[in-house]
């Protein structure tokens, strides 16, 4: 009788996330729709591309000579910083890509080299024209992650005159029109954070089984849609690409409020949330290249920072385990290897898990047999978390170009 209530529960579990989690599964949330009406403003959204009103009305910056202006009148003068740790496969397109922008506004990159050994630097240097500023990164400051630090010295770098930052990283390449589309949004919806899941690469057996399936459980922890209401309390962003407002950066006590966050896009979300509206969403403007070859690297690469979304706690490492088991495994099993009432409520779940995940297989042009498996994929992403936690308890969490960073957590410093 216990297997029928199990069964149960797992598909109890299914029809919430199906239908009561904010549509996360649906992919609905990308940078092609058009732009929504402000709040108490009538008739559809300004369009997109962004209309000529949206920044006609933007005031300009306190040096005209900083303001660049487009067809469409003034546009927002945009800084973006790129942290940059040995990257020398992936810096010149991502750098070039930059640099190619047809932002009509006055814009500038400043590449942070954090410690480069690989030629990171002299790499962006020639594909980065003169757009780019390179700056040597001072040595890792006591209580920041290496990534933030690079990027709190960007920040510093650009000074206080541009109106909006793009934090982008090093493994990033953009469409010519990425940082219009930003741009737009962020003026004509009044964001303070705009921010793209950009594309993972997705060509390895091990990226085409695991790396769908990795934005789709970034989706469920953090429904775009939820995430995108201004009256949600829920927050994210993604890391490789992030516009935001420079005033309310400096508003919300800038990037040293989230120095120590090992997952610090999600952490910048809600300390940019406090301060307005953001956005969240897909694209196919923006795309990672970093290879993940090897079903080791992608195990890595979800490994550290599993734990620490979990806050180092063994209570909720071993409350989520039993959870995915449940949600998971339980369907498949109790599908093939049940009886009667018991496997059809197996199957049910897994039908549901299933057609849940077709639409993220569409957006990465993924066979839709991936559904089904999705029960093993799961399986792999829970193997990853226990590893995660055995690395941090080894001294080895959050360990990135040789460095550990979820370690400081044990130093009293938040998460």
């Amino acid at each position: 009788m216990i297997v029928f209530w199990i069964a149960l529960l797992s598909l109890a579990i299914w029809l919430v996330l199906v239908f009561a989690r904010d549509g996360f599964w649906q992919t609905s949330e990308r940078d092609a729709s058009p732009l929504a009406p402000l709040p108490g403003r009538e008739g559809p959204g300004v369009g997109w591309p962004v209309a000529a009103d949206a920044l006609s009305s933007y005031p300009p910056t306190p040096d005209p000579s900083l303001a660049g202006r487009g067809e469409d009148g003034p546009w927002p003068y945009v800084v973006a910083i790129v942290p940059a740790r040995d990257e020398a496969e992936v810096i010149a397109r991502s750098i070039g890509s930059l640099a190619a922008q047809d932002y009509p506004g006055d814009f500038r990159i400043i590449l942070v080299d954090d410690s480069s050994s690989d030629g990171t630097a002299d790499i962006a240097r020639a594909a980065g024209r003169d757009r780019l500023q390179v700056l040597t990164g001072a040595a890792l400051a006591n209580g920041w992650t290496g990534k933030l630090w690079a990027v709190s010295q960007g920040i510093a770098a650009a000074g206080t005159a541009p109106d909006y930052l793009l934090l982008t990283d090093a493994d990033i390449a953009h469409a010519p029109d990425t940082l219009r589309t930003l741009v737009a949004r962020a003026v004509a919806e009044e964001r303070v954070l705009v921010s793209l899941m950009a594309r993972l690469r997705c060509e390895s057996l091990a990226e085409r089984a695991l790396i769908p399936a990795f934005v789709w459980f970034f989706q469920m922890l953090y429904p775009f849609a939820a995430v995108n209401r201004r009256a949600s309390g829920r927050a994210a962003a993604a890391g490789g690409v992030m516009l935001v407002e420079r005033t309310a950066l400096d508003a919300a006590g800038g990037i040293a409020a989230v120095r120590s966050a090992l997952i610090d896009d999600c952490a910048f979300g809600a300390l940019m949330k406090t301060q307005g509206a953001i956005w969240l969403g897909l694209t196919d403007r923006a795309v990672s290249i970093r290879r993940y070859d090897s079903w080791d690297s992608v195990a890595q690469m979800i490994a550290r920072s599993a734990y620490a979304q979990l806050s180092y706690s063994p209570v909720l490492l071993a409350g989520t385990t039993i959870g995915l088991a449940i949600t998971y495994l339980a369907p498949p099993l109790l599908a093939i290897f049940g009886q009667g009432e018991t496997r059809m409520t197996a199957i049910a779940a897994w039908a549901l898990m299933a057609l849940a995940f077709q639409p993220m297989l569409r957006f990465y042009r993924r066979s839709p047999l991936w559904g089904p498996a999705l029960p093993a994929i799961a399986t792999f992403y829970a193997g990853c978390t226990l590893l995660s936690a055995w690395q941090h308890g080894r001294g080895r969490g959050g360990l990135w170009k040789g460095r550990v960073q979820a370690a400081r957590h044990e130093e009293g410093l938040p998460s």
